[in-house]
């Protein structure tokens, strides 16, 4: 930074990037600072510039700004490298702190707190960001949470059994108990279930995880306005879930008869395998922070899929059309694998392109919106 660029910087004032303090603060609120930077997109603290927008100075640079780097290292988890500069204007020296995006997010104080930047100042990270900010940091995942109200007995081991028997695993039975397999697939963790324990094999999983289930509803037209005909909330675990959902969609499309040699073949109006494929993606990487559920709409012209969350990281459009394969819930997308309902090539988008293209004529559409991805897959306009 050059005395141009401070002085810019001074009459826009303090907003998400840019923090002023008048003098060296205490190491807990300068950690705190610290913190609320590197933990969205970094910004800089400037020292020695009073609340009346006037360049003070500090006294004694060369102390403050090993103070600084001192406090980064040491009173910030995990430490957080600054590169301090200063700057003289007249006999008064400013100090630049600036602080790059952490590449070990989240960062905390050493109290402990986890701190974000704001457009007014900085508070602390809801619990919400907080699951996020470790996502995206790739150092933890949601869907390994504990639930630390819960024990194990709010898990079903008989619905363990079921899940083998269903994915022709029923040998490991025999070999390993269901607590221990449980605990090996990282579903729970010390004597409480996982946020995906819970989710694939909970006694009761929406009585935890309310929003963890898929509101389906058929409205005739083609406008959300339109009062449904019929409704359903689908609950109970993953896969129960998921077959709700395929019936609901089967018992609203098409499925015409063609007449080949002496009996009849039944045609459906859209391929199963790209229907279970788009319900399946929505399940496996939907965001499990958001409070609201996956929202099935089907139309007379198109069949709808609002899956909470955008996409993590910098996946777009055009990535999810080109397969880019980025795992939201690892833990429950490898369970949905072994039960065959994925694979673990990226391959979903595009294969659910292709099938519906082979099967309308014409495209998906795909929004990517602030709190949600929509899926929107055409109906045939004309039924042989």
């Amino acid at each position: 930074m050059n005395l141009t660029e401070l002085r810019t910087c001074i009459l826009k004032w303090e907003d998400l990037h840019t923090e002023f303090k008048l003098q060296a603060i205490h190491p807990d609120d300068l950690s705190a600072a610290i913190v609320s930077f590197a933990n969205l997109e970094g910004g800089q603290l400037i020292i020695g510039v009073s609340n009346d927008r006037q360049v003070v100075g500090v006294i004694d640079p060369d102390k403050i700004c090993q103070y600084v780097e001192n406090v980064a290292l040491n009173n910030c988890v995990p430490p957080i490298s600054v590169a301090v500069e200063t700057l003289a204007d007249d006999a008064r020296t400013v100090i630049v702190v600036n602080i790059a995006k952490g590449d070990q997010r989240p960062h905390r104080t050493n109290r402990g707190v986890y701190y974000i930047r704001t457009a007014s100042g900085r508070r602390q990270a809801t619990r919400e960001e907080l699951l996020r900010l470790f996502q995206a940091g790739e150092s933890m995942f949601y869907d390994e949470t504990p639930l630390a109200r819960l024990g194990l007995e709010d898990l079903d081991p008989d619905a363990v059994r079921q899940f083998l028997t269903r994915s022709g695993q029923a040998e490991m039975l025999s070999e390993v108990a269901p607590e221990r397999l449980l605990r090996s697939w990282r579903l729970t963790s010390g004597n409480n279930p996982t946020v995906a324990g819970i989710l694939l094999f909970g006694r009761e999983p929406q009585q935890h995880l309310p929003f963890a289930q898929i509101n389906a509803a058929r409205i005739p037209g083609t406008d959300l306005a339109n009062e449904p005909s019929d409704r359903k909330d689908l609950t109970g675990r993953l896969l129960d879930v998921i077959d709700q959902a395929m019936r609901f969609l089967n018992l609203h499309l098409a499925i015409p008869h063609r007449i080949r040699g002496l009996e009849p073949e039944p045609r459906p109006e859209l391929p199963d395998a790209a229907l279970r494929e788009a319900l399946v993606n929505a399940v496996a990487h939907r965001d499990y922070t958001v409070q609201g559920p996956i929202r099935l709409f089907v139309f007379d012209d198109r069949v709808e899929f609002h899956t909470p969350g955008r996409p993590p990281n910098t996946v777009d459009e055009e990535a999810m059309r080109m397969g880019v394969h980025v795992v939201r819930n690892p833990h429950i997308y490898a369970r949905l694998s072994d039960a065959g309902l994925v694979t673990r090539a990226g391959s979903g988008i595009p294969r659910i392109v292709r099938l519906i293209k082979e099967a309308t004529g014409q495209d998906v559409v795909i929004g990517i919106r602030e709190f949600e991805v929509l899926l929107s897959i055409p109906r045939r306009t004309r039924i042989d």
